[in-house]
């Protein structure tokens, strides 16, 4: 069992830059891959990006490559989600996940979600 907490969200200008964290407790925490998803209101969700459990390995979506970047830290049980040049259609309830099974790109391929953080972006 994995808990996931998100934090890190707000109110931020274009342009301008936020930091997601996502904490996650128990001790298996570096087996599992972890993603970074999205969702506005009125659209689905969807993925934004991921990283394996050694952080060798990333994905993005290409609406945001380039402007953000995944990064974990295994020994404080964290993943991030830097996030910069945002733009007013980043705004959306971001989630942080885990998948057990491998480095998922779609939502049903995680196990374990957080509550998500609100990230609004102003034009």
């Amino acid at each position: 069992q994995v808990q996931l907490v998100e934090s890190g969200g707000g109110l931020v200008q274009a342009g301008g830059s936020l930091r997601l964290s996502c904490a996650a407790s128990g001790r298996t925490f570096s087996s599992y891959a972890m993603g970074w998803f999205r969702q506005a209101p009125g659209k689905e969700r969807e993925f934004v990006a991921a990283i394996c459990w050694s952080g060798g390995n990333t994905y993005y979506a290409d609406s945001v490559k380039g402007r953000f970047t995944i990064s974990r830290d295994n020994a404080k049980n964290t993943v991030y989600l830097q996030m910069n040049s945002l733009k007013p259609e980043d705004t959306a309830v971001y989630y942080c996940a885990a998948d057990s099974s491998g480095l998922g790109l779609v939502a049903y391929e995680y196990d374990y979600w957080g509550q998500g953080t609100q990230v609004t972006v102003s034009s």
